[in-house]
């Protein structure tokens, strides 16, 4: 059985439709390949709860931490870190309960992986952006179709960008054994928590050394419908882009095109190469992206592979049998773990 099968701990992951979509292989550690994995039961790392203070929100938010297996031990041990976040209409919650996170962290570290701290933030329906409106606490707070509590959805200030990549990541280094800097700290996430995690690895490179996304929606612009796809040119245009998402998007990205344009990650991706902070070969940020042969945001994932390529950075790229949900997830959620371990801890 292969490494991610096994791994996978009884969830049976999709075939790849070809080869030559599906580029990654299991990390290697040093000159060895990763072992097969361990026999069950394994080591079981630690979740916790955590509650942090966010100048950059205005609000205390929670977070859950979990803490690899050899965590408990002690000493002078310092582990890097990766953050996972959330999908639209998601919390914290949602890695540990649907995803199986710890569960697939404890089966890596069994299986020869380095152990890492792993946090996952509440991001609320920010799409992990500074917003370009200003919040309205009082309609917030009125909104009865809210499923979150109004006292940590409903932010003073809109700057989650901030949040992420500064409140949340100071939290974790003041609090527990990480090592605090760039190149031991990856991010990851799915559908708007995909988009979260590339869009914020090229923000801020002095954050991010790698940043994975399963089924992102990393092309919000575009019309795939179009003949030949294009990215919107018109609110009106945007509006059909988003689709479903419109009401939410527009409140992240903002009223007019030029502020959707400078949230869109090909356009990230753009201005870190004209910086010099991205560029063939460079690190950081290393890029994965996996999306499923029937999510709606498959047209989406291609622009952005093609948007890099001609750009000329690197992309851990593959399109996987599967749809835009928790069982795709849970299947290749080991894959984009390896990616980053391999890169946040060498």
């Amino acid at each position: 059985m292969g490494l991610i099968a096994a791994l996978a701990a009884g969830w049976t992951p999709a075939r790849p439709a070809a080869d030559a979509l599906h580029p990654w292989r299991p990390a290697r550690l040093g000159a060895q390949e990763a072992p097969q994995l361990s026999p069950a039961p394994w080591p079981a790392g630690t979740l916790r709860t955590d509650t942090l203070w966010s100048p950059a929100l205005g609000v205390t938010k929670t977070l859950l931490v979990y803490l690899p297996p050899s965590y408990a031990a002690g000493g002078r041990r310092r582990y890097p870190v990766l953050l996972y976040l959330h999908g639209l209409g998601g919390n914290e919650r949602n890695w540990s309960a649907a995803g199986r996170l710890p569960r697939v962290m404890d089966s890596l570290a069994a299986a020869g992986l380095p152990e890492a701290i792993v946090a996952m933030p509440d991001g609320d329906d920010s799409w992990y952006t500074t917003h370009a409106r200003l919040p309205d606490p009082a309609g917030c707070q009125a909104d009865s179709a809210r499923r979150e509590p109004a006292a940590t959805y409903c932010v003073n200030w809109l700057r989650y960008d901030d949040y992420v990549a500064h409140d949340v990541v100071r939290h974790v280094d003041a609090r527990y054994r990480t090592r605090p800097d760039a190149a031991h700290r990856g991010i990851g996430g799915l559908s708007m928590g995909g988009y979260g995690a590339i869009a914020l690895a090229l923000a801020y490179p002095d954050r991010f050394s790698a940043a994975a996304s399963h089924s992102g929606v990393l092309a919000p612009r575009l019309l795939p419908a179009a003949a030949p796809p294009r990215d919107g040119a018109t609110m009106d245009e945007l509006r059909e882009a988003a689709g479903a998402l419109w009401r939410s998007q527009r409140q992240a990205f903002g009223g007019d095109t030029i502020a959707w344009r400078a949230r869109d990650p090909a356009i990230l991706a753009r201005r870190a190469v004209a910086a010099g902070t991205l560029a063939t070969g460079a690190v950081p940020p290393a890029l994965f992206a996996d999306v499923g042969a029937d999510d709606r945001w498959l047209p989406h994932n291609r622009a952005f592979r093609d948007a890099l390529a001609r750009l000329g950075v690197p992309l851990r790229y593959a399109e996987w049998p599967g749809g835009h949900t928790w069982d795709y997830w849970r299947a290749h959620l080991p894959e984009s773990l390896a990616f980053l371990l391999a890169r946040v801890a060498p």
